[in-house]
């Protein structure tokens, strides 16, 4: 194998292998602690720009199951510490190796992931170069920047998808950068699913006259989507809302409330959220890098969850407007189904609004 280095901004050097495309790449270095679901990890839109460490040892041993992808694959690289060249499931159609080599995504194996999150932990999200030269330009790798990436992970024109069974309600989708379990959610209750691009105007959307209103995931800082804020506010209290990742984001903004960049964010299928007033903790999915701050946002919404780790906002309701979000993903394939129930919950303001 050839040798490769990952070399982050602060000047750390760690020598391994390349794997996947014979090419190199720069991004945001973050780590995913989940312990399975490589797959969806690799494909979900919200990794736009950045270079992905899993921790878990061993990746690529269950090889590449299309039906378990997410979306495209948007990452500018990949970080493991064993890549497994035999994978073994009757599901799979290739080596993860193949994949990246198809999608040109270069990558590197062999380097102690251990270490490398901790150093992320410690000294906070910095970017980072997988490349063949020890010494890069670390000027041009601080100067990067995760951006227009929502453009990329959006749909270009409007897909409707049809529900599984008798079509209950129409819900309009802003696709920022949506994985596909957020469809797969909504179609198997029933729901007709149209997607529309991140950029639509909002009038185009109330004309379709929705019973609902989704605003997907999506990747980046949201405060570099100032024309999507705009059409939320459009869009807030005229149908009921739901808003996962991204859209809880954008939700906020587009109610004067702030957002925070994370020290290094939430990323993986282990993330405790404790509901606020309730009894419950879950164990949730998450893969975001910044935070709503749910103090900007009082006499507007209240804070409904919390994450039991950091104390972070992750979800806000917005009861005289119809409307509620939250920055985790309760679609979570490859992760826990704990809060799917919130579907349920759109599904009944839905309802309730048709009968109003």
């Amino acid at each position: 194998m050839k040798k490769a280095y990952l070399v982050l901004s602060n000047g750390t050097v760690f020598e391994g292998f390349k794997i996947g495309a014979d090419t190199e790449c720069t991004g945001e270095v973050v780590f995913a602690t989940g312990m399975v679901g490589y797959l969806e990890t690799l494909t979900d839109p919200s990794y736009a720009g950045q270079i992905i460490v899993q921790t878990f040892p061993l990746i690529g041993n269950y090889g590449v199951i299309p039906e378990d992808f997410e979306g495209e694959c948007l990452a500018r690289g990949y970080v493991v510490r064993e890549l497994c060249d035999y994978p073994s499931n009757f599901r799979s159609k290739d080596k993860l190796d193949n994949y990246l080599k198809d999608k040109n995504i270069c990558g590197i194996c062999g380097i102690d992931t251990r270490r490398l999150t901790k150093i992320l932990r410690e000294q906070g999200v910095m970017n980072g170069i997988i490349c063949d030269n020890p010494c890069p330009d670390l000027d041009a790798v601080k100067g990067y920047r995760v951006k227009g990436v929502v453009a990329k992970a959006s749909v270009n024109k409007p897909i409707t998808e049809k529900p599984q069974g008798e079509a209950k309600y129409n819900v309009a989708l802003i696709d920022y950068g949506a994985k596909k379990s957020i469809v797969k959610n909504l179609t198997k209750r029933g729901c007709s699913v149209t997607v529309f691009p991140h950029n639509t105007p909002s009038k185009e959307i109330l004309k379709t006259n929705p019973d609902g209103i989704m605003l997907s995931n999506g990747p980046g800082d949201p405060q570099d989507n100032g024309y999507e804020i705009e059409q939320i506010k459009n869009l807030i209290g005229k149908k009921p809302l739901f808003g996962i990742c991204l859209g809880h984001q954008l939700t906020a903004l587009a109610l004067g409330g702030k957002t925070v960049k994370l020290k290094y964010g939430h990323h993986g299928v282990n993330q405790p959220v404790t509901e606020i007033g309730g009894k419950r903790t879950y164990i949730t999915s998450q893969n975001h890098g910044y935070a709503v701050l749910s103090e900007s946002l009082k006499g507007i919404g209240k804070e409904t969850f919390r994450n039991a780790n950091d104390g972070s906002c992750e979800g806000m309701s917005y009861d005289g407007l119809s409307a509620f979000t939250v920055q985790f993903h309760p679609e979570a394939n490859g992760g826990p189904h704990d809060t799917e129930f919130l579907f349920d919950r759109f599904l009944k303001m839905m309802e309730e609004n048709k009968n109003a």
